[in-house]
């Protein structure tokens, strides 16, 4: 009986993530994009050597180990590729919850879900290519010290502006008030 653990060995023992997975992402994505913009013309057998060509010369290499060390791209894919799809399923859910909230806040968070996933694949590759170390040593710079000055200095801020606030002709509507009406219109069931 085959179990998923000797399935995977098998996988990596053939070459089929070394080789032929990454060969059929590249000539793919090579193909569709030829084939949508037509660079060549409505020639498909151009447009299949072409991608075949480039989907060769991304993987021949990482097989005869020809790479620099540390910018081998099937490399770079093989560690970057899970966590893209995470950032991607990630986003795909945070639309979906917003878009259950309703439609015009779910609309208007897209450029910004948007945003943050581009910020999240330049560093995951980033991290890939060596160019600053993993996940949690980004940071390493930040200390229990640091966090207690920047209490002090949003304390002091806020101590400064409820204090230099200039009064408000909202005709009495307090803050706990805009608060809870922002919260109601959110949750409010749009047409």
């Amino acid at each position: 009986m085959v179990n998923i653990s000797s399935l995977a060995a098998y996988f990596q023992a053939y070459g089929v993530l070394d080789f032929l997975l990454p060969f059929i992402l590249v000539f793919t994505i090579v193909f569709a994009v030829m084939q949508k913009t037509k660079i060549l013309g409505d020639k498909k057998n151009f447009n299949v050597i072409i991608a075949l060509v480039l989907g060769l010369l991304f993987v021949v290499p990482h097989m005869l180990g020809t790479y620099p060390l540390g910018y081998d791209p099937v490399q770079v894919m093989n560690e970057t590729l899970p966590s893209i799809s995470l950032v991607a399923v990630a986003s795909i859910m945070l639309l979906l919850l917003m878009g259950i909230f309703g439609t015009g806040f779910a609309a208007g968070a897209v450029p910004i879900i948007a945003l943050l996933a581009v910020i999240f694949v330049v560093y995951i590759f980033g991290a890939s290519l060596r160019l600053w170390t993993g996940p949690y040593e980004v940071f390493y710079w930040w200390t229990p010290e640091t966090t207690e000055l920047l209490i002090v200095i949003l304390v002091f801020g806020l101590i400064v502006w409820f204090i230099t606030k200039e009064p408000t002709q909202t005709g009495g509507e307090g803050m706990f008030k805009k608060v809870m009406k922002g919260l109601g219109e959110f949750f409010e069931k749009r047409p």
